[in-house]
This record gives structure tokens, sequence and C-alpha cells, in this order.
């Protein structure tokens, strides 16, 4: 069992049981995976591939190392790769158990770093992000990143620690990880600019301000976590209890199944129509606000649109005032007379028929409109949803010809 612990191997879940103790058949196995998944030439995917390492002198970490962001699609890489890329790192640094490592290299300006803007979107308190400043050797001579390590051109509440990882060069003529981190500590103790805090920077000290602070996270967001859980589980309790006299011979069983979706439909009919529904519908009107709309500003728009003539109205009145008296003398008098008056008003009321069809037509289409939309949720049951739809649309047309009848 000792021997085991210190062996250090790593093993992959598309290679499951297969296991890796040259970590450069890792990463030759790395690459053939990519190449599998994404192409031959600079392809992207989503699929993450999953390594575990076993060794002594590794940390119980989970790290997700994500791309960094592409400007220029190249080779295989589809015109909006950065949008892409983009989506893809929002997927992962949006989890608030997670910590976010924002590497900028040194020789590059940190007010343009896609690491830390991206970080700021999600986290803008800054609780989750530590920066990582790479390429440190990399600068040019009399310049330094002293002040990004000190905290103090663009303060991250978690600070920045450098690092100074292998070049190309050193991969090639295959520097192991020891000879590497021996390099990055004499850096760091040997470079005016960096010595006075060398003890706080480097890969060992990354690792251990990284273990420190994820134990400190879980130990933050474990409650939350945990009454979620405990939700879930009672949730979960609660419908097994309700199953757990099931029996799928059960003649009863369709009976109950099908006032139970029709129970849901009725209850998703209601709520989209009183705007109470679970998803909201941000393209466009639909349900009650529709109807809503159409009777506080379609109607309304319909009768501006009706013509009306104000002398004929005029001389119309006058006419059914004069004919009202017949032979008496029409005398000025302060009110219409009940008869003159009736007579115009129905007169004119008829015109609002028009309107008022064309609003009913509206309403009684989306009323059907939405009955579709309910019965979505019975696409698994094509003859319930057939049959719920012709029975509810027939309901909807029965009550638009008595309405129109009304009218």
């Amino acid at each position: 069992l000792l021997l085991i612990f210190l062996t250090e191997y790593a093993e992959f879940l598309h290679c499951k049981g297969k296991k890796f103790t040259d970590f450069d058949e890792v990463r030759q196995e790395i690459e053939v995976e990519t190449d599998r998944v994404t192409g031959m030439n600079k392809g992207i995917s989503s699929v993450p591939i999953n390594l575990r390492i076993y060794s002594p002198h590794v940390l119980s970490l989970t790290l997700i190392d994500l791309p960094g962001i592409t400007k220029v699609p190249v080779g295989d890489q589809p015109p909006d790769i950065e949008q892409q890329i983009r989506d893809m790192i929002m997927q992962f640094i949006s989890r608030e158990n997670c910590l976010i490592l924002a590497v900028t290299p040194a020789n590059t300006d940190l007010a343009n770093s896609d690491a830390l803007k991206l970080a700021k979107e999600v986290d803008p308190q800054g609780l989750r992000t530590i920066g990582v400043i790479t390429k440190l050797d990399l600068m040019d001579e009399g310049t330094d990143a002293r002040e990004v390590l000190e905290n103090k051109l663009l303060p991250l509440r978690r600070g920045y620690i450098g690092v100074v990882n292998r070049s190309q060069k050193d991969i090639d003529g295959k520097k192991d990880i020891k000879a590497a981190l021996l390099a990055e500590r004499k850096f760091f103790l040997s470079h005016p600019s960096y010595r006075h805090m060398a003890d706080r920077m480097g890969t060992p000290y990354l690792q251990k301000v990284l273990n420190q602070q994820l134990t400190n996270h879980i130990r933050d967001t474990l409650p939350a976590f945990r009454s979620k859980l405990q939700c879930q589980l009672l949730s979960i309790e609660h419908e097994v209890e309700v199953y757990k006299n099931f029996r799928p011979e059960d003649p009863t069983r369709k009976t109950k199944a099908l006032l139970q979706m029709v129970q849901q439909f009725s209850v998703d009919f209601e709520k989209r129509i009183e705007g109470s529904g679970d998803q909201v519908d941000t393209l466009e009107l639909s349900g009650g606000a529709k109807i809503n709309r159409i009777f506080h500003e379609r109607f309304p728009f319909e009768l501006v649109k009706m013509e009306f003539n104000e002398k004929e109205l005029r001389r119309e009145i006058s006419y059914a005032i004069k004919n009202i008296h017949g032979i008496r003398q029409v005398l000025p008098c302060l009110f219409t007379p009940d008869m003159a008056f009736e007579a115009i008003v129905k007169k004119q009321i008829v015109k609002l028929k028009g309107p008022c069809l064309k609003s009913v037509d509206l309403v009684m289409q989306e009323l059907i409109n939405t009955v579709k939309k309910c019965t979505k949720k019975l696409a698994t049951y094509p003859r319930l949803c057939e049959e719920t739809e012709r029975i509810i649309a027939g309901y909807i047309r029965e009550r638009e010809e008595k309405t129109k009848d009304q009218v």
C-alpha cells in the first residue's frame, strides 16, 4: 500500500483502468484526445478532458484549465470563436463554489487583461479571484511588475502571485519540474525587485494559497450548500412517499395520471393568462399580457380610425329633434329630448360593432395560441394533446359566437 501511494501515476476518464506513470505519455495523450475531439486544425470543443493525478507531492485540488480568449479565428475555428470561448469560460467561473485564477502575462498591460475583465463580471467584489502573473523572466530590461505584485496598480482582495514557468525550450530539453521549481526560486531570490517578497512568490506558494483559500471558501459556502441539499432531500423523500405504494398494474393509475395532466394543464393556462408562470417570455407579448394590450391599445386604436363627420352628426341631431316635435313648434331647450338622444346614440353605437368584432377575433386567436403552448407538455401523449386542443378550442369558438351575437 505504501508503494502504491508513493508511485505517481495519472488516469484519464476516457481511458478507464489505464494508469500512466510517464508524464510525457500523459502530455501526448492530452494532445491526441484534443485532436480527436476538435480535429487537426485548431478547432475547439467544450467537452472537457478529465485527468486525475495520484501523487504524494500534489494537493487535493480540482483545477480547470480554460482556454485564453481568441480574437481572430484560424484553421477550422468558427467565425464566432471569441464568443464561444467566452461562453465556455463563463459557464465555469460563474459557479459560486469556484475560485478564479486570473492568469495574466507580466509583459502585457494589466489593464487589458481579458482574465481580469471576465473575473470582474462574475465576481465584482473580488471574493473569489486570485491574480497570477506569469512570464516575469521575459519582461524588458529595466522593467518589472513590482507594483502589480504588491497589489498597488489594480488591487485585488486576494492579491497577486508571480510564477515563472518552464519555457518551450525547457520543455523540449526535458527539464524536470524539480529543476524548474529550483530555477523559479532562484529567480525571485536574486531579482532586486522581487527578493523582498520572494517568500510570497512562486508555484509552491501558489499551491499553498490555493489549498488554504479553497478550504476557507468551502467552509464559508458549506452552510448554504448543506441547506440546499437538505431541501432537495426533503423533496425527494416526499416524492418517494408519494410513489411508495405505486403499483404499475393498478387500473386506476392511468385515470389518476390523466387527471393530474389535465389539472396541470389548467394551472398552466391560468398562469399564462394571469402572468404568474415560471417562465417569462422576453421576446414577445403573449397570454394575458397580449389580451390586455388588445383591450387597452388595439381596441382604442381601432376606435380612433373610425370616420366621424361632426357636421353630419349635428344635422342628424337637428332632424331628429324636429321630427320628434312633429307639427309642434320647436322651442329652445337645455336638454335634447330622450327619443332623439336615444335614436342618435343607437346609430353611433352600431359603428362600434366592427372594432368590437375584430377585438373578439384577436382575443380568441391569442387564447388558442395559449392553449397550444400549454399542450406542449403533453407532447408525449399525441392523442391526449390533440383531444385537449380540440375540446378547448371548440369551447373558445363557442364562446366567441355568443360574444359576437351579444355585440
